[in-house]
């Protein structure tokens, strides 16, 4: 990672994961990407979760609010990372930085947590003008001993990932974050509504989930770039990044 522009911290993750036909996402992907799959799945992941003290680095305070995404793997064939379909918030402020400076598909979102010893409550109802309603109401906890994912392994592939991806204005851009492994546990979780596969254009996926809880985890971020992907003749792809001044990225 070139900077460390954000520190932040995640809490309390629920990582829900659907397996699905790799051809569902790659049908879904910039030309630039490709579905990442372990073992010939490819993933659709939910991840509601609390994001705090969001600031630039050295500032004294900073934004707090929850997050509720759903996101698969890819691969730009080099780097493997997070492609993020949409991201619902509680905080306008945090969603119209993320939508002008980040170019990530936010959307503004009535949201509360709320816990009871190791169980947290998620509920989400998107608000955001024009976009398609979104319903979340889930309760989730852990169900064993935390540890670090092992290399290699599949939770490993679903968790340990430090570059995301995302499309904007017809432009592909992507950003890199860096932490320590996520500390993890198997999950319960009871996840009564969820609207997030329906509005993304999405059929609900079959079977249950694969759960994993995080109690958590110090975040830092660097800032969006665009990427670009010449093809050349004969040649493979190269590929490459441009900065994006933040008057270019409003």
């Amino acid at each position: 990672m070139k900077r460390r522009l954000l520190e932040m911290r995640w809490l309390d993750a629920l990582f829900a994961h659907w397996r699905v036909d790799p051809a569902t996402v790659e049908a879904r992907l910039p030309d630039a990407l490709s579905v990442a799959t372990y073992d010939g799945d490819a993933y659709l992941g939910v991840v509601p979760f609390e994001m705090t003290d969001i600031r630039p680095r050295g500032f004294p305070v900073g934004l707090s609010f929850p997050e509720l995404n759903l996101r698969t793997y890819v691969t730009d064939g080099e780097t493997k990372g997070v492609y993020f379909f949409s991201l619902d918030a509680a905080d306008p402020v945090g969603v119209g930085v993320a939508r002008s400076l980040f170019q990530l598909p936010y959307y503004r979102a009535s949201m509360d947590v709320t816990r009871d010893g190791d169980r947290v409550t998620f509920t989400s109802h998107r608000t955001h003008r024009g976009a398609p309603p979104v319903h979340f109401d889930a309760t989730y906890g852990p169900a064993g001993a935390t540890s670090t994912p092992e290399p290699g392994s599949l939770e490993s592939f679903l968790v340990e990932n430090y570059r995301f991806y995302t499309e904007g204005r017809g432009r592909l851009y992507y950003g890199d974050i860096a932490h320590d492994p996520w500390p993890l546990a198997p999950a319960e979780a009871e996840i009564r509504t969820n609207g997030l596969f329906e509005a993304n254009g999405f059929e609900e996926p079959d079977g249950d989930p694969l759960l994993h809880y995080s109690p958590g985890s110090a975040v830092t971020a660097d800032r969006i770039r665009r990427y670009e992907s010449v093809a050349r003749e004969g040649e493979s792809r190269t590929d490459g990044a441009v900065t994006i001044p933040v008057s270019d990225a409003e």
